[in-house]
């Protein structure tokens, strides 16, 4: 029981221990073209997203127009 006691105070003692061996200041060594490359990425998202967007404002507009009439017809 001492044995177990004692590896467990041990590992609990050594496993922080890695992570602020690991600790430092951040270096960004991106250079112009990765963030050229990012930029691009982003312009291909927005590209795709906002057709999406447009897409489905149209579908909310047309099954709304179809709920409408639909009510307008019953109410008749």
């Amino acid at each position: 029981m001492k044995a177990l006691i004692t590896t467990t105070a041990s590992l609990a003692v050594l496993v922080p221990v890695a992570a602020f061996a690991a600790s430092s200041n951040y270096v960004d060594n991106s250079g112009i073209f990765v963030w050229i490359f990012l930029g691009f990425c982003a312009l291909i998202v927005m590209a795709q997203v906002i057709p999406a967007i447009l897409l489905m404002f149209g579908m909310v507009k047309g099954v709304s127009r179809v709920v409408s009439d639909k009510n307008t017809a019953t109410e008749s």
